[in-house]
């Protein structure tokens, strides 16, 4: 077909020429008056279409019959092709075979998307399932003729091994477009050797075969090819082997693969040979794709890449490229991909191919606007609707726009516009957009040059002479400038820095100065300054957190702010640096979750985990456990939550970490040893028992959860599975593994340190007492103080059936009428022994728990009461939290309403302190004259109530 002024008038000529030919070859074929109109408007975009209808003639009727207005079902395309290469015994006949069928259904694919048939999607998935198809079926064959001719490749133990291809770049999002390469990489299991005649390495054997492959689909001759291939983005490139084994990729991704390889590994997807085995390889390689932590240098790569590419345009003057210029294709895959890399590790719903699904994801997760995954989206179908067209052209594989004025109106029409002139302003309009969304992602927001120089940020870029130094940090507000001077060198000097590499100085370079302009904006900067120095050398070989917050100026002002007020937070974010990612949203920062959001969080975290896999749980729970504390402190600190609620969200987070951590250690138990006799349900004839702080809704910031295991199971009976346990012994398995759980040291430190000692008969008792035997010595062996502790106890997870069995228990024991004076004795000879024993602090320090008229008098005065009164107001006992305690006492009248207000803002005042104390990393003391007035009240209230014996006081 020639290029004429009108497109139009040469679809009709070559149409007429068809119809001569088709006559002459004995074609006896008519299309209707649609169909004929549809024929034109696609060869007049398809030259390729045209000649391959005109190469033969029986191609477009055969078509016209049924499959040009189908879409095929999954499986339809690899059908086809199983009947197409039946004849096919050679490497000769393969080739010829795929060829012919690759035209057909490429004229097929080409002509629905240019009918408008069908949609980009079903274009991009019949593309991708093509080449799929062929390079499997192309596969199959020359592996068999290999393994005839040199032997089947075998590892030590005489395992046959089979090849893996991995489909990069669009064919492995699924996301072909209509003439391009398919990026491949091999590989195989494990080294070997064949058990030919000739023994051969796995490696010559597999790299022969892949050579063999790469022929019969990449090959030009009569027929054309099958799809051109391309294998340079394996390890070492062109230098390196055509196919590697297992170990060695794994090996090489690690230590060797360099940014670029990251982000092309993110569309990795096994299209042809051992799927199961490539599941495997990919399983390997996640961690060197997906940090476990928030990679924010993966955006500096992702510029720097786009920097080269966008030079190499320049140069070669290629603005006009859709695929790679300003505002192209790449530009919003780069976008979904930064985001990927960055967050994907932590975000498993994020490790997904095609970009469409990522911009979705990333719009549904909130790091995209709406309005930029509707415009990127928008501009992406466009986009990859125009290449298709480019392509459709040729069968060439090009990105450029064409210069001239024929083939851009043949183009413009191609599209659905009138003419070229349509056509331009809503391309650059999506292009336009793209680059602004580019742009703000991608934007060096810290550039060098656009930061301003102050004396403090010319100290760490210049290294001035020492009085200029100290006279810039004095100017900023140091109160001991000499200290700062020493801290700051003393860092620059220190192991960690000396020993950074080139990229990680750089980036080192521009932190540093953003860092002390930050401290010195703050009143008081010399201790954050010391905080921060702590933190920084502790993380600043991992470039990446250096990264984090030279790219996101929130995650430093955050940062900043928080270490200023608490050395608490100072002190978890530089043991658990993976915690900075949470300074990114200060929405999400200052709004901690409550239990169904939390619920939701940790299913997430913990969702795409192999169930066996307690390592990684184990993680993710602390993890989850430690980023939703740091919020709570974030919000506390800063007055975003009041003070009484901040126990409320501490005692949920170990709620929920409780749950599922109980969830995981029964289903492992479960499957191995089965389901206990006389349960039912999951987590079956087992409860976890919340005594203490956990158990009275008042958890702090380090505390440990006090714990008693409760099991429901028949007495005598065993497990039903094929390894058998009896009950007792399956309990006590499920009790260890969770303590195991919580208190195990990983990377990520210690999910909650947990005290067994309040169970029946204490250190010395049984791990898991039965229901029944619970009961029994709560009824006719515990102490007083035992019951005082059960007041505050409730069930926190487990078997609905057993947490209600206990809370009937809990209720029959608290009921009981007790001895007013013999109570009243006990409660005050155990509360002087434990004020004997754990008080702290001298004459000039109060103890804010265990001083006199502290926490734990207020404490015991509520627990004497409920004793004294549950067994005439048994509502007493329907909360276990000390406000809500105090409120029934008032309710009843056996607290005057004075006494129990007076109380409550005492113990408000004392845990308000104590929480503050906390964050500071202080011990629960305060100076000796403070909260008088408080402790005064109690004091008072406790001679009254109590009658504590004299000199007590």
């Amino acid at each position: 077909m020639t290029q004429g002024s009108n497109p139009a008038l040469a679809a009709e000529q070559a149409w007429a020429d068809w119809r001569q030919a088709a006559a002459e070859a004995g074609v006896d074929w008519v299309p209707g008056p649609e169909l004929e109109a549809e024929l034109l408007r696609v060869w007049e975009a398809s030259d390729y279409v045209l000649q391959s209808c005109r190469r033969d003639p029986r191609l477009l009727a055969e078509l016209a019959a049924g499959d040009l207005h189908r879409t095929y079902a999954p499986g339809d395309l690899r059908g086809r092709l199983t009947s197409a290469l039946e004849g096919a015994a050679d490497q000769p006949a393969l080739a010829r075979l795929l060829r012919r069928f690759r035209r057909r259904e490429m004229v097929r694919i080409i002509w629905r998307d240019l009918a408008d048939l069908a949609p980009l999607a079903e274009t991009l998935e019949d593309l991708s399932e093509l080449a799929d198809a062929c390079v499997g079926a192309a596969l199959e064959r020359v592996y068999a003729w290999g393994c005839t001719e040199m032997g089947t490749p075998r590892d030590p133990a005489g395992e046959p091994q089979p090849l893996v291809v991995l489909g990069m770049g669009k064919l492995g999002a699924r996301e072909l477009n209509l003439s391009s390469d398919i990026d491949l990489i091999f590989a195989f299991p494990r080294h070997g050797n064949t058990d030919g005649r000739r023994q051969l390495s796995n490696e010559q054997f597999f790299t022969r075969v892949c050579q063999r492959l790469v022929q019969v689909l990449d090959a030009q001759d009569a027929d054309g090819f099958v799809f051109r291939v391309d294998t340079r983005l394996r390890p070492f490139g062109s230098a390196g082997p055509l196919a590697m084994c297992f170990d060695a990729m794994e090996d090489y991704y690690q230590s060797q693969a360099r940014e670029w390889e990251r982000y092309a590994m993110i569309k990795a997807r096994v299209i042809a040979g051992d799927v199961a085995a490539g599941e495997e390889l990919q399983a390997m390689l996640r961690p060197f794709v997906y940090r476990r932590y928030l990679d924010f240098g993966a955006i500096e790569s992702l510029r720097r890449m786009k920097s080269l590419i966008s030079q190499e345009l320049q140069r070669k003057g290629m603005a006009d490229n859709i695929k790679l210029g300003p505002g192209g294709i790449r530009e919003i895959e780069f976008i979904g991909q930064a985001f990927q890399l960055i967050r994907g590790g932590r975000e498993p719903d994020l490790q997904v191919r095609p970009i469409l699904r990522v911009l979705e994801r990333l719009g549904a997760k909130d790091y995209l606007p709406a309005h930029a995954v509707r415009e990127l989206s928008e501009a992406y179908i466009f986009l990859r609707r125009l290449e298709n067209r480019l392509q459709a052209w040729a069968d060439r594989q090009t990105h450029l726009l064409p210069p001239e004025p024929e083939a851009r109106l043949r183009l413009a029409r191609s599209m659905g516009f009138a003419d070229w002139d349509q056509l331009k302003p809503v391309l650059e309009r999506h292009r336009r957009r793209v680059q602004g969304h580019f742009d703000a992602v991608f934007a060096a927001p810290q550039a060098e040059d656009e930061s301003p120089a102050t004396p403090v940020t010319d100290l760490w870029r210049t290294s001035g002479d020492g009085e200029r130094a100290l006279a810039a940090l004095r100017g900023a507000g140091f109160q001991d400038p000499e200290a700062a001077l020493e801290r700051i060198c003393a860092f620059r000097a220190s192991r960690s820095c000396r020993s950074l590499s080139t990229r990680g100085r750089e980036r080192l370079e521009q932190l540093m100065p953003l860092l002390l302009e930050a401290v010195s904006a703050l009143e008081l900067p010399d201790l954050p300054l010391e905080r921060l120095l702590k933190l920084l050398e502790a993380v600043v070989q991992r470039t990446a957190y250096i990264a984090l917050m030279v790219e996101n100026p929130i995650v430093l002002s955050q940062l900043v702010r928080l270490t200023a007020i608490s050395p608490w937070i100072a002190a978890l974010l530089t043991r658990y640096p993976l915690l900075l990612d949470e300074l990114l949203d200060p929405r999400r920062l200052y709004s901690p979750l409550h239990r169904r959001e939390l619920e939701a969080e940790a299913d997430s975290l913990l969702g795409d985990l192999d169930p066996e896999d307690l390592e990684q749980q184990m993680e993710r729970l602390r993890q989850f456990a430690q980023s939703n504390r740091l919020r709570v402190a974030a919000a506390d600190i800063t007055g975003a939550i009041p003070l009484m609620v901040v126990s409320d969200f501490l005692t949920e987070i170990a709620e929920v970490v409780l749950a599922r951590v109980l969830d995981r250690a029964w289903t492992h138990l479960k499957g191995r040893h089965g389901r206990p006799a006389g349960t039912q349900g999951d987590p079956g004839g087992f409860a976890v028992i919340g005594y203490g702080k956990l158990g009275g809704i008042e958890l702090g910031y380090g505390s440990d959860l006090d714990l008693v295991f409760l099991h429901g199971g028949a007495a005598g009976g065993s497990s039903d599975g094929a390894r058998p346990l009896s009950n007792e012994v399956f309990f006590a398995r499920l009790g260890q593994r969770i303590i195991h759980m919580l208190g195990a040291q990983t990377p990520s430190g210690v999910l909650y340190e947990t005290d067994m000692r309040l169970r029946p008969n204490g250190a010395s008792g049984l791990l898991v007492s039965s229901l029944e035997a619970y009961r029994s010595y709560q009824l006719e062996e515990a102490w007083t103080w035992e019951h005082q502790a059960l007041i505050r106890a409730r069930a926190v997870a487990g078997d609905p059936e057993v947490t209600a069995r206990f809370a009937e228990i809990r209720k029959e024991v608290l009921v009981r009428p007790r001895d007013p004076e013999k109570l009243r004795q006990d409660v005050c000879e155990m509360r002087e022994r434990m004020r004997a024993e754990l008080q702290r602090g001298g004459a000039d320090q109060f103890d804010l728990k265990q001083g006199l008229g502290g926490i734990a008098d207020i404490e015991f005065m509520v627990q004497y009461a409920v004793l004294r009164w549950a067994h005439e107001h048994p509502d007493l006992l329907e909360f276990s939290d000390n406000i809500r305690l105090l409120d029934g006492l008032e309710r009843h009248r056996l607290l005057a309403t004075e006494e129990a207000g007076g109380l409550r803002d005492a113990y408000r005042a004392f845990r308000a302190s104590y929480h503050r104390n906390a964050l500071q990393e202080l011990p629960g003391l305060v100076a000796g004259r403070r909260l008088a007035d408080e402790r005064a009240r109690v004091s008072g209230l406790w001679q009254r109530l109590m009658h504590a014996p004299a000199g007590a006081d």
